[in-house]
């Protein structure tokens, strides 16, 4: 019984992609660029430990929306076919049980967020949910679906800020770091849809590395180079320390580095992971620029 347990658990992580946390740091990044370019800098371990519960509940609820909508692609396509769903680990009627309890979860974080912020956190959460769960379904009918996802990823932005600030008048500094995000979710996540390009063309899915087909690698570099101009001019605007530029010129070149490196690979998996990976850790390491920023 009890191994039968733990086999079942096992099984809802993966569903959850728990066991995976490059994706749900991810997500938690560009929040950590928000609240640590906040003029109420740094902010309280409070609201860190709820946009962390929040992002961590929010994700997954993500991806069992997009295994539920793909259920039946998933097993033609190599990367996904082993997912729980995929594979008849887990019956629907669990996938359904889990993605209300996310859902839930995410809903009571933000219901505990200070009352100052509570209604504005509310609004951008609603706002949010119908492009997490549309999103599954957009590589159906919409050439870029990456798209989608990335103003999903903006929220990021947006949410935290509110619950810091509790109203949205960030000028230029919550523009760009917004902007940024989208970006650079959009470039990485291009990459990611690189390694199903062969099996979704098969199955008549979209995904913008189709779309954009031999200019995929000249925009993703292109992404990124916006992505660092934008994250430049809202550190300028935020008054970050000296201390943050070195961290700032790094993950600059690294982006594009990672570019370059995809030139001289073939698509696979591997590649797509690997680049997935990279990025959360040039991300990190920017947002740890901005916090040394504003602690030392």
């Amino acid at each position: 019984m009890n191994n039968l347990f733990r086999q079942k658990m096992g099984y809802c992580f993966q569903l959850l992609r728990w066991n995976k946390p490059s994706g749900r740091l991810i997500l938690l990044i560009p929040a950590g660029w928000s609240l640590w370019l906040t003029p109420s800098a740094p902010p309280s371990f409070f609201i860190l430990v709820l946009i962390f519960l929040g992002g961590f509940f929010v994700s997954g609820a993500g991806c069992i929306a997009n295994d539920i909508w793909d259920r039946r692609f998933d097993k033609k396509v190599t990367r996904t076919k082993e997912r729980p769903l995929a594979n008849g680990s887990i019956s629907l009627k669990t996938a359904w049980i889990l993605l209300i309890l996310m859902l839930f979860l995410s809903l009571f974080i933000v219901l505990s967020i200070p009352t100052d912020s509570r209604v504005l956190c509310l609004q951008l959460a609603s706002l949010s949910l119908p492009f997490i769960l549309l999103y599954p379904s957009a590589k159906r009918w919409f050439k870029y679906p990456q798209i989608i996802l990335s103003i999903c990823w903006g929220f990021s932005v947006l949410i935290p800020w509110a619950a810091s600030e509790s109203s949205l008048t960030g000028g230029t500094t919550l523009i760009c770091c917004w902007l940024a995000t989208i970006f650079w979710t959009f470039g990485f996540d291009t990459v990611y849809a690189m390694a199903d390009e062969i099996d979704d063309k098969a199955i008549g899915l979209n995904s913008s590395a189709i779309s954009l087909g031999e200019m995929s690698i000249k925009t993703i570099s292109l992404c990124y180079f916006l992505a660092s101009c934008l994250l430049a001019t809202a550190a300028l605007s935020a008054n970050l320390g000296l201390i943050y530029w070195p961290f700032w010129l790094v993950s600059t070149l690294g982006m594009q580095r990672e570019v370059f490196l995809l030139h001289s690979s073939s698509k696979g998996i591997k590649t797509s992971g690997s680049h997935f990976k990279n990025q959360v850790r040039i991300g990190s390491f920017l947002l740890l620029g901005m916090i040394l920023s504003k602690i030392i």
